[in-house]
């Protein structure tokens, strides 16, 4: 689509993303502007259908973030509900359990104070707030371009065009895109932006010392008898089915909720080598463990989805800033590993980003790189995931129980101060074997009780796709699926895509790599694990994907 064709607008601050940080940096913005009585104009777009569709996290949400962002959120109604017992458990095998002490349990992993949330119930009611204070929100537009100066500047971006069929040919309810022109850009959009993944690679604002590192966390929304529901309690799990001492790390989760709901499930990080593993079928196996099934007894499954979790920390964290644009939440990777959380380190990132950004602004400044990384650097934020850095690398080094361990003794003796730094250096999806070098899984037959196949999963997250659309899940070679990936490792996207979009299909005596896109829920998992790097996931026409209720 040529430029002069679409309709522009011209903003102070275009905001991509309507997670925790995108929203918290158009709150931010306009309670800036009202303190200082300038004037600022922000958009915030999103490709959801509404704010909070596409949005899914376990998650337990550490107050410090938002308490500095909306003091009195409490009080207007936010939901969330407050950790109760607090509870973490290592499961030995398929039937047995061990309590862990929570005197063996890092400070930081500790929840008392801490509330259990919907994330994307959390991020419906910020949205609320944002709008009430002059956000203009475009929900349903996926923004698919960054546009530049002449310069090289960034200068805002554009959103996809609609109504085009899978040839690239416009229907008869074609609609140009939008270009969203603003003096600063933060692009929020989470875990392995598609925009955020350009700009890393434009400017070259990956850190050499750590490649970013991912876990998949696939989850399900059940609903349970008042017998099986203590409002606020939270279980947290190792071991079985991952393992203990090595092989795949990752963990489970059980919450409490309002409603009689509980919402649960499994991380499984996506540094594992055996090509025949499937983290679905590992999640549906964690869920017939005695210590999760009794808490299931005569409940119903309500919803189900999948997202990729960014997890390098402080030693995968790109450079921040570039003229006219920055990244902030996940686009960049501010989850705090040791923890296992991210809406607060989101919602801070995305509260520095707009701090930056408007002090640019009312200096009079446009296009120039906002300050993120000073703001960044002086803030809390910079202090706890630089105290975390090395929970991550010791995971995936000593496995789960050594590397839990490791981090209760660095976090108490050295609070994180310790002089040296432990790194992993091989990306994700280099870490892959040869199926030939690795043992083979035999999963259970879903019983559709407790455990289900992925189809009928991908039903319960509302997930849609216009059908007559170029595809989404964009191959560089269309020969590697077969030819290599199938060949070398029977081609993992069959087992990684929590989904079912891929397949290798048998016809005439042939191989044949078919793509489901119509399934896809948006996690960007084959983007991360393919062992090529050959599959690139980009927004598809606007409002398609999931559509989360209270996930």
């Amino acid at each position: 689509m040529s430029e002069n064709t679409r309709e522009s607008m011209d903003f102070d601050v275009v905001i991509v993303g309507g997670g925790p940080s995108g929203l918290a940096a158009a709150i931010r913005l306009m309670q800036l502007s009202e303190e200082s009585g300038r004037e600022t104009s922000v958009c915030l777009v999103e490709k959801g259908s509404e704010i909070g569709a596409h949005i899914l996290s376990g998650a337990i949400m550490y107050p410090l973030a938002m308490d500095e962002l909306l003091p009195d959120w409490r009080k207007l109604g936010a939901p969330a509900t407050p950790v109760g017992s607090d509870d973490a458990y290592c499961l030995i095998n398929d039937r047995q359990s061990i309590s862990i002490p929570q005197a063996l349990i890092p400070e930081p992993l500790h929840n008392k104070g801490n509330f259990a949330i919907s994330l994307g119930n959390m991020c419906r009611w910020m949205g609320e707030q944002a709008e009430s204070m002059g956000v203009m929100l475009f929900p349903g537009f996926a923004a698919t371009e960054i546009l530049y100066k002449q310069d090289g500047a960034v200068c805002g971006v554009a959103t996809g065009d609609m109504g085009i069929d899978r040839e690239g040919n416009q229907k008869s309810t074609f609609q140009p895109g939008y270009e969203l022109r603003a003096s600063y850009t933060l692009l929020a959009e989470g875990c392995r932006g598609n925009l955020g993944k350009q700009l890393i690679s434009k400017f070259d604002l990956a850190r050499e010392a750590s490649p970013q590192h991912y876990a998949i966390g696939l989850k399900e929304l059940w609903e349970v008898p008042q017998s099986n529901h203590e409002l606020g309690k939270v279980v947290h799990t190792l071991g079985w089915p991952l393992g203990l001492f090595g092989g795949t790390t990752g963990g489970g989760f059980l919450y409490h909720v309002e409603d009689n709901q509980l919402s649960l499930g499994l991380i499984v990080d996506l540094a594992y080598s055996n090509p025949h593993l499937s983290p679905f079928d590992e999640f549906q196996r964690w869920k017939t463990h005695p210590l999760i099934k009794k808490q299931l007894i005569d409940g119903r499954r309500i919803s189900y989805g999948a997202r990729a979790i960014v997890k390098g920390g402080y030693n995968s964290l790109p450079k921040l800033g570039v003229p006219g644009a920055a990244l902030i939440g996940d686009d960049a990777g501010f989850l705090n590993t040791l923890k296992v959380k991210g809406s607060h380190t989101a919602i801070k990132s995305g509260m520095l980003g707009a701090e930056a950004v408007f002090e640019a602004l009312s200096s009079g400044q446009t296009h120039t790189v906002p300050e993120v990384e000073k703001y960044f650097e002086e803030s809390w934020l910079y202090e706890e995931l630089f105290d975390s850095r090395n929970a991550g690398p010791a995971w995936h080094k000593f496995g789960m129980v050594l590397g839990s361990a490791w981090s209760l003794l660095e976090q108490s003796l050295f609070r994180g101060q310790e002089r040296f730094t432990l790194r992993d250096i091989v990306p994700d999806h280099k870490k892959i074997r040869r199926a030939s070098q690795s043992k083979q899984i035999q999963y259970p037959r879903p019983d559709g009780v407790y455990s289900f196949d992925k189809l009928s999963s991908v039903f319960l997250s509302n997930t849609n796709h216009e059908e007559d659309q170029p595809c989404h899940l964009v191959l560089e070679d269309e020969t590697i699926p077969i030819a290599r990936n199938f060949r070398l490792y029977r081609e993992p996207a069959q087992l990684y895509c929590p989904a079912g979009v891929y397949e290798v299909v048998e016809e005439n005596g042939e191989h044949r790599f078919q793509i489901n896109a119509q399934n896809c829920v948006h996690c960007k998992t084959c983007d991360i694990k393919d062992p090529a790097q050959n599959i690139t996931w980009v927004p598809p026409e606007g409002s398609g994907g999931p559509n989360y209720p209270n996930m």
